[in-house]
């Protein structure tokens, strides 16, 4: 035999030399909890190893994130029952929670990047990502809120704002007000594919975020589904979407790969709670070696995801697993 591609297996060092793709610390965002109070640190029982912070312990943690050298973080508020209506009001409010967090983080490290999500569903007494009437969302109504917490982003100082809220017509709406109102630099990552998933369980836990009534597939996409992505793609960038993001990662490489042979866009990858949740079970029990962790980030960058949103960024870098 002429070929023999053992021969480029045969060792450590030509394994690495040839190695097609990697992960660095560069490529990663780790998403952080908040909620209010001081000295809150709360594991979310369904996410092993992952915390609710308040602002305190959130500066802390993202101190230590720097020191090893993951420099982006996603903030997600938790925000009490109480201080949420059908409006979304609370999302916006100056000197609200969320806003006081991205202004801390930026002010103690300006050199993080700190991204942004931009959706109702954490700030609404009905759990939806847009203004619900008579059972059903409301579109360009929901604009207008999302407009102003994208505002309201921008002015605390977000270097990425990522509307996840899968309306139409957000991201030429936000890129709007936000130039004209001089944050033209403010990137829009965009959740373009995001799919009614049931791989959201244990973020809404974290937040508490979960419809009070029906489901989201009026508004986020069907799994069954990939030709539609390219539609959400290119409106997207028709609108002035700086980066793509498909959601769910694991279950939807198909599409990640989809977007980045069809755009010249930066693709993002969201490895969400519930395959977090799912590798640390069978990790735990035994079923599965650590080795999973990598082999899953590489698979988000095999096929074409430049940026990964994981709650396992920091421990791969901890492990020295990622540089």
């Amino acid at each position: 035999m002429l070929k023999r591609p053992r021969r480029n297996r045969k060792s450590p060092v030509i394994r690495n030399m040839i190695q097609e793709t990697h992960v660095s610390a560069a490529n990663l965002i780790f998403p952080l909890f908040i909620v209010d109070g001081e000295n809150q640190k709360v594991e979310v029982k369904s996410m092993p190893g992952i915390y609710r912070y308040s602002i305190d312990n959130l500066l802390r943690e993202v101190e230590s994130c720097l020191k090893i050298g993951l420099n982006a973080f996603d903030l997600f508020p938790a925000v009490e029952e109480a201080l949420k209506d059908k409006y979304a009001t609370e999302s916006y409010r100056e000197g609200t929670l969320y806003l006081r967090a991205i202004e801390a983080v930026k002010k103690n490290f300006p050199e993080a990047c700190v991204v942004t999500d931009v959706a109702m569903d954490p700030y609404s007494s009905d759990g939806h990502d847009g203004i619900v009437k008579n059972s059903e969302i409301l579109n360009d109504e929901t604009l207008e809120v999302l407009g102003k917490m994208a505002l309201a982003h921008a002015q605390s100082g977000a270097d990425i704002i990522a509307p996840s809220d899968m309306m139409d017509g957000r991201i030429g709406y936000i890129r709007e007000i936000l130039d004209s109102n001089g944050y033209t630099d403010v990137s829009l990552m965009s959740y373009t594919a995001k799919y009614a998933s049931a791989y959201y369980g244990p973020f809404r836990d974290a937040l508490g975020s979960a419809p009070k009534n029906g489901d989201k597939k009026t508004y986020q996409m069907n799994p069954a589904n990939s030709r539609e992505a390219l539609i959400e793609a290119q409106l997207d960038m028709e609108e002035g979407a700086d980066f793509l993001m498909v959601k769910p990662g694991l279950p939807y490489l198909d599409i990640i790969k989809l977007l980045h042979d069809n755009f010249d866009l930066p693709i993002a990858a969201y490895n969400v709670s519930g395959e977090y949740a799912m590798l640390k079970a069978a990790i735990a029990n035994g079923w599965l070696s650590e080795a999973v962790i990598m082999e899953t980030l590489l698979s988000f960058r095999r096929a074409g995801a430049t940026s990964i949103l994981t709650y396992h960024a920091k421990e791969v870098i901890e492990k020295g697993w990622v540089k």
